[in-house]
C-alpha cells in the first residue's frame, strides 16, 4: 500500500510537552501509597443468558483504596491459566453492561474491563466529585488533586488486581483501550511493572500542549474552553498537566507498544497519537487508516489488535484458541 502523503510529516513530529522533574518519583510514590491499600479483588458470579462466556463483578482498591469495580468475562470452556487484557474505555463511558463486548473472552483471554472512576453508571463514584461531566477539568491546580491521578492509580491496581485472580497467568498480561482508554493504557503500561503489550488506539491525553489548538471535537475542546474563559489558571493548569500527557510516559516506556491513528481524526488528531508513538522508549510500531476518523480502522483495527495479543500473549506457550490461523513466532 503507498503511504498516505501526511504520514512522513507525522513521523517526524515532536510534542513540545516536557518532562517535568522528579515525574517518576511522583509516580513511585503515588503507587507505593496506593498499594498500602493491599486487600485481595472481590470476584461475584453474574448471572447472563450468555453460553459461552462467564461474567464475575470485581471490586478491586483503586487509589486510596477506594472500591473500584470491573468487569470480568472468561471462556466458559477454558484449561490452565489464560493470559488477561485489561481493558479501559472511552471518555464517558463506564464499564457499560455485563454482556458488552464479548470479543476478547470470546478469543480465549480473561477480559477484565475497568470501571472509569465517575463515569459511565456511577456503579464507581469519584469521591466528592460525583459523577458530573468535565472529567479532563476536574482538580487542575494541584498535580497530586487531578482527576487522572486518581484513574491512573486504579489503572495501575487494575493490573496489580487481575495477577491475584484464579485461572489468570499473571505474566502474560496486556493493557489496551481506545481514545481516552488508550491514554489510561499507555500510563498503565509504564505504572504497573511486567505489561507484555500496550494497544492503544487513538489515544486520549497525548500531546496536550498541540492537542489544545489542533482538536476541534471532543473532550480536549472542554480543557480549551475553560482555559479561554479563565486565563488566569492557564500555566498553573498545564504544569499540573506535564505529570498525566502520555509523552512523558511515552518516553520513559518499557513495555512494547502498538498505536493506531485514523489520520481525519478531529478528537484525539493524529498529530498527538504521532507525538506519543514519536517518543515511545519501547519497541514500538503504529497502524495507519487514511481514510478513517476516531473510529482509527474500527473492527479492522481491532482483528489487527488480536493478533498482536496471539503473537505476544501466547508464542511462549502456544496458542490458547487451537482454531486461531494468525503465525506465532
Amino acid at each position: 500500500m503507498t503511504p498516505d502523503p501526511r504520514e512522513a510529516a507525522l513521523r517526524a513530529y515532536r510534542s513540545t510537552q516536557d518532562l517535568p522533574d522528579g515525574f517518576a518519583g511522583f509516580w513511585r510514590d503515588t503507587l507505593q501509597e496506593a498499594r498500602r491499600f493491599d486487600a485481595p479483588p472481590a470476584v461475584t458470579p453474574v448471572a447472563t443468558p450468555l453460553d459461552a462466556v462467564e461474567v464475575f463483578d470485581v471490586t478491586f482498591p483503586g487509589f486510596a483504596g477506594d472500591p473500584v469495580r470491573a468487569w470480568l468475562r472468561l471462556p466458559r470452556h477454558r484449561a490452565g491459566r489464560l493470559p488477561a487484557v485489561v481493558h479501559f474505555t472511552g471518555y464517558g463511558a463506564g464499564r457499560g453492561h455485563a454482556i458488552d463486548d464479548l470479543t476478547w473472552a470470546a478469543a480465549g483471554y480473561a477480559h477484565l474491563v475497568m470501571d472509569t472512576r465517575g463515569q459511565g453508571d456511577g456503579s464507581t463514584p469519584d469521591g466528592p466529585w460525583g459523577d458530573s461531566t468535565g472529567y479532563v477539568t476536574r482538580g487542575l491546580g494541584d498535580p497530586a488533586g487531578y482527576y487522572y491521578l486518581r484513574v491512573f492509580t486504579d489503572a495501575a491496581r487494575a493490573v496489580d488486581a487481575v495477577r491475584l485472580l484464579p485461572g489468570v497467568d499473571p505474566d502474560r498480561v496486556a493493557v489496551l483501550g481506545n481514545s481516552q482508554g488508550a491514554g489510561i493504557a499507555l500510563a498503565a503500561g509504564y505504572l504497573a511493572p511486567g505489561v507484555a503489550a500496550v494497544l492503544a488506539q487513538a489515544p486520549f491525553l497525548a500531546d496536550l500542549p498541540g492537542a489544545l489548538t489542533l482538536s476541534r471535537n471532543g473532550p480536549y475542546r472542554e480543557l480549551a474552553d475553560l482555559l479561554a474563559r479563565d486565563r488566569a489558571r492557564r500555566e498553573r493548569a498545564l504544569t499540573t498537566l506535564r505529570h498525566f500527557d502520555v509523552v512523558n510516559f511515552a518516553r520513559l516506556a518499557h513495555a512494547p507498544a502498538w498505536f493506531s491513528a485514523g489520520l481525519d481524526d478531529d478528537i484525539t488528531p493524529p498529530e498527538t497519537v504521532f507525538a506519543a508513538h514519536n517518543e515511545y522508549a519501547a519497541q514500538h510500531d503504529i497502524a495507519v487508516w487514511p481514510v478513517n476518523g476516531h473510529d482509527a480502522g474500527g473492527s479492522l483495527d481491532r482483528q489487527g489488535a488480536l493478533d498482536v495479543l496471539g503473537r505476544v500473549l501466547e508464542a511462549a506457550v502456544g496458542p490458547t484458541n487451537p482454531n486461531r490461523t494468525h503465525p506465532v513466532p
